[in-house]
């Protein structure tokens, strides 16, 4: 009888962590990687990363965490409804003369709540 207990409360316990996992917003990025190729010193450069939700829960941005203190973002502060989209702006200063690859590690509520995002280029 234990063995019949034990068995349906991990079937139980199995269906309750499956079903929280179900309804969650998702990332759908255009793209998750930009190349601005060449670009002068000493100008800043930006992008907009779009995405839309295509999960069933709204999704909402607590962070966005660039690799080095020569970046910054911005990103879409209100919650992003199913089916809607956001944007988070990336700027890279542009100081150093040399290539570089930088990227932006996103944290939100989603399915994959940690997303990284990455901006390259060489600056001249």
């Amino acid at each position: 009888m234990k063995k019949y207990i034990t068995i349906l409360a991990v079937i139980i316990s199995f269906i309750g962590f499956s079903s929280m996992q179900a309804g969650q917003g998702e990332f759908k990025f255009e793209k998750e990687t930009h190349d601005f190729g060449k670009i002068p010193a000493g100008t800043p450069v930006s992008y907009n990363f779009k995405f839309s939700n295509t999960g069933s829960e709204p999704i909402i941005i607590s962070n966005v965490v660039p690799t080095c203190g020569c970046s910054v973002a911005e990103f879409t502060k209100t919650p992003i409804k199913p089916g809607e989209t956001g944007t988070i702006k990336v700027t890279y200063n542009a100081a150093a003369k040399a290539p570089f690859t930088k990227s932006f590690t996103v944290q939100s509520n989603t399915k994959t709540p940690v997303k990284t995002l990455y901006i390259k280029g060489i600056v001249e």
